[in-house]
């Protein structure tokens, strides 16, 4: 079989979507590793949310070789990843008014912490109370979207506002609503999504931005090595016992 002329085309998509990002958002991206550096810098924790696929960008940067350990994931069940049965209560979830609000009340954050919304559309009531009452309890709010759908498509949150609404700092990831990048001929609907790409792709460039700030600073970025090469369990170990009050995920 010759090359797909399909495949070759969602890489010309994913690479074209990669640069508009890195170009469009620097300055955001900047900001947005400020903000965890000085979180990191000042005592103060750092949390990922994102529901349904969306989740696998905030997934991404927690407990992995490569990152920040204090990067810790906001859980929300039965939305975080599609084993939940039905697969399609996660996106009812995604709907519920209050949900958000009880997650919060009974997590770790506190005021001064980081929290990153991950949300391709912005427009379901998880997300958008989530950066919503997350701001009200003193957190800094960063969301990763696409401000697209605000512009395209009706809020499903009662305030008709969405996640962009209601954050300090937006990633705008350029997604066009529908998250399909490819059309053909005999394929009636669209297909080839590639948020995942770019969403992941901002989060660590972030991640990036927020080491080189960590170091601007004189503060060691606390960086997790691969359990896979020699003496990366040792360094995990001590990187987890210095800032073992602010990792949640070892509880």
């Amino acid at each position: 079989m010759g090359e797909s002329k399909l495949a070759g085309q969602f890489f010309d998509a994913a690479i074209g979507l990669l640069q508009e990002v890195r170009d469009g958002d620097s300055a955001e991206i900047s900001a947005a590793g400020a903000a965890i550096a000085a979180a990191v810098a000042n005592g103060n924790r750092l949390f990922a949310f994102g529901a349904g696929h969306s989740s696998l960008a905030a997934q991404d940067v927690v407990y992995r070789a490569g990152g920040l350990a204090l990067m810790n994931l906001l859980a929300v069940p039965g939305v975080v990843g599609v084993d939940v049965m039905p697969a399609t209560l996660g996106s009812a979830l995604e709907r519920v008014d209050g949900l958000a609000g009880a997650v919060l009340d009974s997590s770790p954050v506190k005021a001064g912490d980081v929290l990153i919304v991950i949300s391709l559309s912005g427009r379901n009531a998880l997300p958008v109370e989530m950066a919503m009452n997350a701001r009200a309890l003193g957190l800094t709010v960063i969301g990763v979207t696409s401000v697209a759908y605000a512009t395209e498509m009706k809020s499903r949150h009662v305030s008709g506002t969405y996640l962009k609404d209601h954050c300090d700092i937006v990633l705008d990831s350029k997604i066009a609503v529908g998250d399909a990048e490819l059309t053909h001929e005999g394929i009636e609907a669209p297909f080839a999504p590639a948020s995942t790409v770019v969403t992941c792709a901002l989060m660590q460039a972030t991640m990036a931005a927020a080491a080189e700030e960590l170091v601007r600073l004189g503060v060691e970025p606390p960086l997790l090595r691969s359990g896979n090469v020699d003496g990366g369990h040792e360094w995990n170990g001590r990187v987890m016992n210095e800032y073992g009050d602010r990792i949640f995920y070892r509880r």
